[in-house]
């Protein structure tokens, strides 16, 4: 037992001194450990004598930020974002979405949005949202993933209606995403910084851990239960997903998944509604945003579903729709480190994805627009998109990327048809709707890589779903390696160095030395 807890403390120390370190770095610590030995005690990182003797020592200027070291690699991960207006359709058992997901290439994260899941009526506006159609669709979304799923062992009885075991009646939206989190008895929380490894650093970021903090007991409150707890994925062969947030505001719906494996590497999980409907203030137009920290790198997905309407100037409420999103969407602070770095706002994030009905049309007269789509000819349709018109003014979104549209407009679809909602039909002018792209993927930040950017052919709204691909960039730092941090982190040395074996500590860090010195 000792010499196994030895090992580890050798591993520890190893990997805290890198045989690439400066010599300063090796000739502190060998200081602190000595100081250590000559008093006998464990240091006390409050007393003021003691950080006085450390300063002198310091190999770091004092307040200095944080930088990139030798510690931290980058490292690229597959994501699959995709939006769907839904046309308040309630999905039914057998729409398969496996191909809509494209489950084949396995991305590292799903982050899905989806937009009138129920009828924007009054009812669903004003009195009470109905969340049945958003636990269905997290029931389709787990089978393609996960494969199918016994709901009815969980104690939520099947529909016979409705496919087997894949609904229940009556579903809870609480219970169903508890159960696609898995929740194994062991929680991950909200914020996983390690308080002891952060305190006497005013000065200094708050650390977003290369791994959560794990807690067996369930003492989080009901908010958090609902919206911030990240739970640890069961070790089943079958699984691979793990749902790791997802929320309902009136008929948006977002689900964020990740492979089972890297759902440890998320921290700071934070859910933020923005409503920009009727009277700028209801919820059935507006924004879901969720914001994370992955690894060493915070990210952010915005799902919004924004004004439409496509007379002259409606454009222009949409982009007011865009401005008030970024001006008014707040993440609450839930870090317990007080001086936390965790951005507040959308734009602070270093990856942002906003996808969603952002509801800007085509330029042209109806007949126009019509004759260019028959043609195919999507770069001349392209040119009159008001999306594309406004951010090449300046007037919105300045700063974000969009890839190549070389797929026809997504809207407007007659219901189970491949023919826009027009063709064919006679209506009167003020009902037909000129086809347009209103169902968009944008991008923010550096370390994004676009790879695919499609739409997929589900005949199931009046809307097309469209889906993108990205390679996304993370900071990860290796085990027990940390960035470069001022002084004060050093000083508190009792947090780095445990207080046992120090004989077998020493030797060890005396031999690294004197093995650097012979190179």
């Amino acid at each position: 037992m000792d010499n196994e807890f030895e090992d580890r403390q050798e591993e520890t120390v190893s990997d805290m001194i890198p045989s690439n370190l400066q010599r300063k770095k090796q000739s502190f610590l060998s200081k602190v450990l000595a100081m250590r030995e000559r008093n006998g005690r464990t240091m006390e990182s409050g007393s003021n004598d003691q950080l006085d003797g450390l300063s002198d020592l310091s190999i770091e200027n004092q307040g200095s930020e944080p930088s990139m070291s030798c510690s931290e690699t980058v490292q690229n991960f597959s994501v699959f974002a995709a939006t769907w207006n839904v046309g308040g359709q309630c999905p039914t058992g057998n729409l398969d979405l496996s191909d809509f997901l494209q489950v084949r290439n396995e991305p590292d994260m799903y982050v899905l949005g989806f937009q009138e899941i129920v009828p924007l009526n009054a009812g669903n506006v004003l009195v009470l949202e109905d969340n049945e159609p958003a636990a269905k669709w997290l029931a389709l979304i787990n089978q393609s993933l996960n494969g199918p799923s016994d709901l009815a062992s969980k104690g939520l009885k099947p529909t016979a209606s409705f496919g087997g075991s894949l609904f229940f009646q009556k579903p809870s939206l609480k219970k169903i995403k508890k159960y696609f989190k898995n929740v194994n008895g062991t929680r991950l929380k909200s914020c996983n910084c390690v308080l002891e490894m952060e305190r006497k650093t005013a000065k200094d970021f708050c650390f977003r851990c290369q791994e959560s903090n794990l807690y067996s007991d369930d003492s989080s409150t009901e908010e958090e239960d609902e919206n911030f707890s990240i739970p640890v994925p069961l070790s089943s062969n079958q699984m691979k997903y793990s749902l790791v947030a997802s929320k309902q505001m009136v008929g948006i719906f977002v689900s964020v998944w990740m492979k089972k494996e890297l759902v440890q590497y998320v921290g700071h999980l934070r859910i933020c509604c923005t409503s920009r409907g009727i009277m700028g203030c209801l919820g059935n137009k507006g924004c879901i945003s969720v914001s994370m920290s992955f690894y060493q790198t915070s990210l952010c997905f915005i799902c919004s579903h924004l004004a439409s309407g496509e007379k002259e100037g409606d454009e222009l409420r949409r982009n007011l729709d865009v401005i008030e999103i970024l001006k008014n969407t707040q993440f609450p602070r839930i870090c317990k480190t007080p001086h936390s770095r965790m951005p507040d706002k959308i734009l602070d994030h270093e990856r942002i994805m906003w996808f969603g009905d952002l509801n800007y049309r085509i330029s042209l007269s109806y007949d126009d627009a019509k004759r260019l789509v028959e043609k195919r000819d999507w770069p001349s349709l392209f040119g009159k998109d008001q999306l594309k018109m406004e951010r090449e003014a300046g007037r919105v979104f300045k700063g974000w990327k969009e890839g190549k549209i070389y797929f026809a407009p997504t809207y407007k679809y007659a219901f189970n048809s491949d023919t826009y909602y027009v063709e064919g039909v006679k209506v009167s002018k003020n009902k037909r709707r000129t086809p347009a792209w209103c169902d968009r993927i944008l991008w923010h930040g550096r370390g994004i890589q676009q790879l695919s950017y499609a739409r997929r052919e589900f005949k199931f709204s009046d809307h097309r779903p469209v889906c993108a691909t990205f390679l996304v960039e993370a900071g990860v730092i290796f085990r027990g390696q940390k960035k470069k941090v001022s002084t004060c982190n050093f000083q508190n040395i009792d947090d780095l160095v445990p207080t046992r074996s120090l004989e077998c500590i020493k030797k060890h860090v005396a031999f690294r030395i004197e093995e650097a010195m012979k190179m």
